[in-house]
């Protein structure tokens, strides 16, 4: 029983560690796509272009890990001379899913990373790539920028962890830290996309039809 319940402990550690990984080689496309926001009480859809970078946060092949774990503690008591615990692992079995399955919903819903060429998402806060007054170039110097002790966009007190920030000023003034885990390119296409909407370029696909 020592070993079920340290296994079972492991598992929830593992578990917890990698919710919080992103999952960078995922199906990009299909699940920004899915994630498109639409309200049949608004006149006209917001024609929000390409997705230019995502980032969902967490992945959910994190649920399996728990299960996989307790199965091969399962065999292994099943293939040894002692009592097979079968209440104790289905018990465990359900805690780690449903610890798993948490953790992975917040990653996905915080922590996710979604910029298309008219807007970018950090959590759930959306907001036009129009109310970016400024872009501050990367700190590569030993001295302090004040934007980077600016609030995190999105509903989180600060840049999450595991993740760094983009410095951005906003059209009201304020100063905020856009951020995701590849940094490097998140800036770079949030610099391209930030210069095509302040120009006012329309998304590709109409300045392709025009």
């Amino acid at each position: 029983m020592p070993d079920v319940a340290e296994t079972a402990a492991d598992a929830a550690d593992a578990t917890a560690e990698a919710a919080d990984d992103t999952a960078d080689t995922d199906d990009t496309d299909t699940a920004a796509a899915d994630d498109t926001a639409t309200d049949d009480d608004t006149a006209e859809a917001v024609d929000e272009g390409e997705v230019l970078f995502y980032e969902p946060g967490g992945s959910w092949w994190v649920v399996s890990i728990g299960p996989i774990l307790i199965g091969a503690v399962l065999a292994t008591e099943i293939a040894g001379p002692g009592q097979v615990h079968w209440p104790v692992m289905m018990i465990f079995a359900v805690i780690l899913v449903g610890f798993s399955l948490v953790q992975v919903h917040a990653a996905r819903t915080h922590v996710s990373v979604r910029l298309t060429e008219v807007t970018l998402q950090q959590g759930t806060r959306k907001l036009p790539l129009t109310d970016i007054a400024k872009i501050y170039p990367e700190n590569n110097g030993p001295e302090h920028q004040t934007w980077e002790s600016a609030r995190a966009l999105g509903e989180l007190p600060a840049v999450p962890r595991r993740r760094k920030g983009v410095g951005v000023k906003l059209a009201d003034g304020g100063l905020a830290q856009a951020w995701a885990r590849d940094v490097g390119r998140f800036r770079d296409e949030l610099t391209v996309a930030h210069q095509a909407a302040q120009m006012g370029l329309p998304p590709r696909g109409r300045r392709d039809d025009s």
